[in-house]
C-alpha cells in the first residue's frame, strides 16, 4: 500500500514557498513555518538554510523569540499605539512593540463603526487592528480598543557621563531609567518626556525608550504640563473636531423665546475663561402671590453646537470635563464654542436653554418651566463687582444696572436664601488658594480667595436650576443622569466619633444622618481651638458625589432629586441633562438619543472617572507650583498646623500660603513615636510627647521640589513639647475665616 503523501512533501523547497508561507503565518517560528509548509525530516535542514539566507539579504528579520516576519513588515494582526494626526487629520499609529533598528512603516489608522459613535481616540490609546499593506506603508481597521497603556514613564531627560537617563515625575518610582542614544527620539537635556519601559537591564537601572517629547522644564508653565501628561489628559483637539468648531454659525433666533428684554447677568470670578450661566430675578406682580419673587437661570445652548454622534461630541465625552490649572485651562470644548459662541459675552446674542421659576414670599418654589430661548446679557460682572453693588456701593460703571438689575436679584436671595437655611446644606469653612502666574511662567503670589455673599448668591440659583432640571425629567419618566452624594460609611462615622470623644465632644452613632446634624458639630466648634481642624475632618468624613443614572439623593446638599445642569461648556453631564431636556419637553432638535439612553451608566462611570482624573491633576500642578515658590524659603521658620497624622510622619499647612509638606516621625525626637490612630496623635514612647491632628507647630522648610510637588520639613524647635491645639500666636498668620465653594 503506497505511502499518504504529505502536503508539498513532493514540492520543491524554495525561497518563494517560505516567504509565501511567511506571509500567511507572520511572526511564526521555524517550527511554525515548517508544519505550514509540510516539511519534516531532512527538509528541516534546507530550510534552516533558506530562513538563514532570507536573513541575510535583509528579506526577512528575526525576533527574539525566534519567530521570523518580513523585514520591515508587519503581521496581519497586531497591537497599535495612536501617535497623533497628520496634516489631513487621519490618525497615526505605530506597532506597540518594534525591534527593528529603523522607524516602523506608516500606518493610518481607519476608525470602525464603534469609533465613529463612541468617544474618539487620542495620543496614547492601544488598539487591536487589523493591517493592509499600501504603497505608502499600512491601512489599520481596528478590530478592538484596549484603553490608554499603563506602561509609561513621566519624566525628565538628564545627560550624564555615563549616557542618557529620564529622571521619573512620580514621587513613588524611586529607580531612574536608562535611555540607550537609539531611543532617544532627539530628546536635549532637562527636557519632560512621556518614555515606555523596555525589557532588560543597564548598570542595574531599567531601561526605557522615549517615545514623546513634551518641552524643556525651564519654559513657561511647565509645571501644569507634568500634571496634565502625568494624569493622562488630551491636550490637543483633533482635525477634525477643529474644523466642525470653525464651521459653527451662530443660532437663528427664531423659533426660540426670546430673552433679550431681560438683564440677565454673568457673575463670575476674575479670573473665568468662559461664562457659561446668567440670572435675572424681580419681583412676582401676581396677586396670588405677594411679596414672591420671579428668577430665570439661562445656560448656555451648547447642545445646539454639540450634536449627538458628532466628532465635538465624540472628542468632550473622551475629555469628560474642563480641567483648570493656575496657567492654563485644557477645555472640553474648542475655543470657538467656549470661549465665544457658546460664551454668554456680553452685548452678544446668544442662544440658551432657560429655566423660569416661581418663588413665594418664604422662598419656596410653586412652580418653574423650562424653555429654549436668545438672550443678551447688558453686562460680565465679577463677584467683586456684584458685591460692591450689593453692598450699596457699586463702581461707577454699574450703577444703572445695579439699580435695576442687581438689587432686585439681591433682594429676590435674600427671600431663598431662608429656604437654603431651613434645608440646612453641609456647611463648611475651609481655605481655598488662588495662585497667581506671572509672565514668565514663575509664581507671583499665593493668597486664599475672599468669600463673598455674591458667590452663595450664584451657587444658590444655580443649585435651584439643577434642581429643577432633576424634577422635570423626573416627572416625564426620561432618563437622565443625576448627580448622587452618598452618606457618610458606618466605618467612616464611627472614626469620626471615636475623634470627637478624644477632644470632649459626643456623637451618636445609630442617629439618622443629615447633613444638619455635621452642622452642629462645626457650629459648636466655631471659634474655638478645633474650629480649622474640625472642619477637616468633617469633609473626610464624607462621601465622593459622582454621577449615576439611578438617583440616591445628594446628601451634602440635603436634596431628594438633583442633576447638573447649569455648565454643559465645561461638564459633559450638563450636556447630557440638556440633551434630555430637549427630548422630554420637545424644545427642538439636538435632543437625547436612544443609543444614548441605553449608554448612561456607561457614560455616568466615565465622565465620573475622569472628574476625578481632572481633580487630582489641578491638585498636582498647585502642589508643584506652590513648591516652586517655596525653592527661595528653604531654611526659613513658619507656623504650621497638623493636617494628617499617619505612622511616618505629621503632613502640616502652612497658614501663610497654605503649603502642604511631611514632618518625618524620624525627625520629631530620638525615642520611637506610636501612631495612635483613633487620637489621631503621634506618642513618644519614652517621654510621652503628643503630637495631634489640629496642633500647631513651628516648622522648618528643609526641602521643596517642584518636579513632585513634595515639601519636607522639620520642627523649629526640636525640644517641643506637648502642645494643645490653639490660636497662632502671630496675628499676622491668623486663620482667615473663607470658605470653599462648592461644585454643586
Amino acid at each position: 500500500m503506497a505511502k499518504k503523501q504529505k502536503p508539498g512533501e513532493n514540492q520543491t523547497l524554495s525561497k518563494e514557498r517560505v516567504l509565501d508561507a511567511l506571509a500567511k503565518h507572520p511572526g511564526g517560528t521555524k517550527r511554525d513555518i515548517a508544519r505550514a509548509l509540510g516539511v519534516s525530516g531532512n527538509g528541516r535542514i534546507a530550510l534552516k538554510r533558506i530562513l538563514k539566507e532570507l536573513e541575510e539579504d535583509g528579506t526577512i528579520a528575526r525576533g527574539k523569540k525566534r519567530s521570523y516576519s518580513k523585514a520591515g513588515g508587519l503581521p496581519d494582526v497586531c497591537v497599535l499605539e495612536i501617535t497623533g494626526q497628520d496634516n489631513d487629520g487621519e490618525l497615526l499609529a505605530r506597532p506597540q512593540r518594534w525591534e527593528g533598528e529603523e522607524e516602523p512603516p506608516q500606518i493610518i489608522v481607519v476608525p470602525g463603526r464603534e469609533e465613529e459613535s463612541g468617544p474618539s481616540l487620542g495620543r496614547g490609546e492601544r488598539v487591536l487592528a487589523r493591517l493592509t499593506e499600501t504603497r505608502n506603508g499600512y491601512e489599520a481597521k481596528i478590530i478592538k480598543r484596549l484603553g490608554a497603556s499603563v506602561h509609561r514613564v513621566l519624566g525628565v531627560y538628564v545627560q550624564s557621563e555615563r549616557g542618557g537617563r529620564i529622571s521619573p515625575i512620580d514621587r513613588k518610582t524611586r529607580n531612574e531609567f536608562i535611555v540607550d542614544a537609539h531611543d532617544r527620539n532627539g530628546a536635549v537635556p532637562n527636557e519632560l518626556v512621556l518614555a515606555e519601559p523596555l525589557s532588560g537591564r543597564a548598570s542595574g537601572l531599567p531601561r526605557a525608550r522615549i517615545i514623546e517629547r513634551l518641552g524643556s522644564m525651564d519654559a513657561p508653565k511647565a509645571v501644569s504640563l507634568i500634571a496634565i501628561h502625568a494624569h493622562g489628559i488630551p491636550t490637543e483637539f483633533p482635525k477634525s473636531v477643529l474644523d466642525e468648531a470653525e464651521h459653527a454659525r451662530p443660532a437663528d433666533p427664531r423659533g426660540r423665546t426670546d430673552l433679550r428684554k431681560y438683564a440677565l447677568l454673568t457673575i463670575d470670578p476674575e479670573d473665568a475663561r468662559d461664562h457659561d450661566d446668567a440670572v435675572w430675578a424681580g419681583p412676582d406682580h401676581d396677586p396670588a402671590n405677594p411679596g414672591g419673587h420671579i428668577a430665570i437661570v439661562a445656560i448656555a445652548d451648547v447642545a445646539h453646537y454639540v450634536t449627538p454622534g458628532s466628532s465635538l461630541d465624540r472628542e468632550a465625552l473622551k475629555r469628560g470635563n474642563s480641567a483648570y490649572f493656575p496657567d492654563r485651562v485644557v477645555p472640553m470644548l474648542p475655543e470657538r464654542l467656549s470661549a465665544d459662541l457658546c460664551s454668554l459675552m456680553e452685548n452678544e446674542d446668544r442662544p440658551c436653554l432657560a429655566v423660569r421659576m416661581v418663588f413665594d414670599k418664604l422662598g419656596n418654589k410653586k412652580r418653574h418651566e423650562f424653555l429654549r430661548g436668545i438672550m443678551r446679557s447688558p453686562a460680565s460682572l465679577t463677584y467683586k463687582r456684584a458685591q460692591l453693588a450689593f453692598d450699596g456701593h457699586p463702581e461707577a460703571r454699574d450703577r444703572e444696572i445695579a439699580k435695576h438689575a442687581l438689587m432686585p436679584l439681591w433682594n429676590a436671595y435674600q427671600t431663598l436664601a431662608q429656604a437654603r437655611d431651613r434645608r440646612d446644606p453641609l456647611n463648611l469653612d475651609l481655605p481655598e488658594r488662588r495662585i497667581l502666574i506671572g509672565d514668565d511662567g514663575k509664581v507671583k503670589s499665593i493668597a486664599y480667595r475672599e468669600r463673598l455673599e455674591s458667590m452663595r448668591l450664584i451657587e444658590e440659583f444655580m443649585i435651584l436650576a439643577n434642581v429643577a432640571a432633576a424634577e422635570s425629567l423626573e416627572k416625564v419618566r426620561q432618563a437622565l443622569i443625576y448627580r448622587i452624594h452618598e452618606e457618610p460609611s458606618k466605618e467612616k462615622i464611627f472614626a469620626f466619633s471615636d475623634y470627637l470623644r478624644t477632644i470632649g465632644m459626643s456623637f451618636a452613632k445609630g442617629q439618622v444622618l443629615k447633613p444638619g446634624i455635621f452642622n452642629r458639630i462645626l457650629k459648636q466648634s466655631k471659634d474655638g481651638p478645633h474650629q480649622e481642624v474640625m472642619n477637616d475632618v468633617v469633609l473626610r468624613t464624607q462621601a465622593q458625589a459622582i454621577y449615576a443614572p439611578e438617583n440616591i439623593g445628594h446628601f451634602g446638599l440635603n436634596l431628594q432629586r438633583y442633576a447638573h445642569f447649569t455648565s454643559p461648556i465645561r461638564r459633559y453631564a450638563d450636556l447630557i441633562v440638556h440633551r434630555a431636556l430637549i427630548r422630554a419637553l420637545k424644545l427642538g432638535d439636538g435632543g437625547l438619543t436612544d443609543k444614548e439612553v441605553s449608554q448612561l451608566g456607561e457614560t455616568a462611570d466615565h465622565i465620573s472617572k475622569t472628574e476625578r482624573r481632572a481633580m487630582a491633576a489641578e491638585r498636582d500642578s498647585t502642589d508643584r507650583y506652590v513648591a516652586a515658590f517655596m525653592q527661595d524659603r528653604i531654611g526659613a521658620t513658619f507656623e504650621a498646623r497638623v493636617t494628617g497624622v499617619t505612622r511616618f510622619g505629621l503632613f502640616v499647612r502652612l497658614k501663610e500660603t497654605g503649603a502642604e509638606g511631611l514632618v518625618p516621625a524620624r525627625s520629631l525626637g530620638a525615642e520611637y513615636f506610636r501612631h495612635d490612630e483613633r487620637k489621631h496623635a503621634l506618642i513618644g514612647d519614652r517621654s510621652g510627647t503628643k503630637y495631634h491632628l489640629g496642633d500647631y507647630l513651628p516648622v522648618r522648610l528643609l526641602e521643596a521640589t517642584p518636579l513632585t510637588g513634595g515639601m519636607r520639613f522639620e520642627l523649629a524647635d526640636a525640644s517641643a513639647s506637648q502642645r494643645a491645639p490653639s490660636k497662632p500666636k502671630f496675628k499676622s498668620e491668623s486663620p482667615r475665616k473663607w470658605t470653599k465653594r462648592k461644585k454643586y
